[in-house]
């Protein structure tokens, strides 16, 4: 008998959920959390599930994962179709793993949609239409964002509020979808969501922050070290292997900056300084989604010794 996403729920294992913005230190403080309480970690991070984006996607190295069972991590090629639907798949099928093996499961990473997917439900992947991917990715180069901007918000001003111009991965997948299935982005996740059923009523969710100044300054500390490792010699080396520039991986943060200064549209000072703002202003858009979840608790990364604290608590009921 094939069971339905439904069927499985409620699941009664544990959750305990990770989450805060780029660069502030999520990967170190979850190795911390797996020694101590045993977990295996399950990567809620829409690149680091393409293989060869290490440098640039932040990707841990097998060397820190200390021997910590890591999954989601480098999933299929950059050039493969990817998004929340297969991840909350994928997600589901790891919790159970974990958990079938008496180990205790965390998730930790900084992409919302897909958290969301998980714990709230995309019951299906989202359709594909990759010749209107292609037609809207060469209208984007002739037109510039705003103008496809505009067109997102007759059709789906809900979507619109929500995906920034710049953003132009996701602004391009939601005229993706319209156009292809005439549906707003916005009306389809509703009607994938399953919300009737509370999928995992046992979750402690932590978010990890810090002052916007401190987490400005190591989101730039962090770029400086990304360039010094490689950055550039990664993005020539996926180039070379095929997978070119109008991948939806090649266009994210940090790949799409590189590209633009190895074909010499940006020099280095002006690919250095966009990919810096454009990575504070994903981390404002990604405190904006973890915002909404209910019960999640803010946690300064200056005392990240109350973390283990609460997941102690957790664990032992109390």
């Amino acid at each position: 008998m094939i069971l339905k996403h439904t069927d499985l729920f409620p699941i009664l294992t544990p959750l305990v959920i990770l989450v805060g913005p780029t660069a502030i230190g999520k990967t170190a403080l979850s190795i911390q959390l797996a020694r101590q309480f045993d977990f295996e970690i399950i990567s809620v991070d829409s690149m680091q599930v393409y293989r060869y984006m290490n440098i640039g996607t932040a990707k841990i190295s097998e060397g820190e994962m200390a021997g910590i069972p890591h999954h989601l991590i480098d999933v299929v090629t950059p050039d493969a179709p990817f998004d929340a639907g297969l991840f909350e798949k994928l997600a589901l099928k790891a919790v159970l793993d974990i958990s079938s093996r008496g180990k205790g499961v965390l998730l930790t990473g900084g992409t919302g949609l897909y958290l969301r997917s998980l714990l709230k439900g995309l019951s299906q992947s989202l359709p594909h239409f990759p010749e209107l991917r292609k037609e809207l990715q060469e209208q984007l180069q002739k037109l510039g964002p705003d103008i496809l901007h505009e067109e997102l918000s007759l059709c789906d001003h809900i979507s619109a509020k929500r995906i920034h111009r710049n953003d132009t991965q996701r602004l391009v997948r939601a005229l993706e979808i319209y156009r292809g299935t005439g549906k707003a982005w916005s009306d389809l996740l509703k009607e994938h969501q399953d919300e009737s059923v509370l999928r995992f009523p046992n979750t402690l969710c932590v978010g990890l922050t810090c002052e916007r100044s401190i987490l400005h300054q190591r989101i730039e500390q962090r770029t400086q070290i990304m360039l010094e490792s490689g950055l550039q010699e990664e993005v020539l080396e996926l180039v070379e292997n095929g997978y070119g520039p109008d991948l939806k991986a090649m266009q994210s943060i940090g790949y799409k900056h590189m590209l633009k200064h190895i074909q010499g549209e940006w020099n280095y000072q002006t690919m250095f300084d966009s990919l810096v703002r454009d990575t504070r202003r994903y981390a404002k858009r990604q405190y904006t989604w973890f915002n909404k979840i209910k019960g999640l608790h803010w946690v300064d990364k200056s005392r990240v010794g109350d973390v283990a604290s609460q997941v102690q608590k957790f664990l032992s009921g109390r």
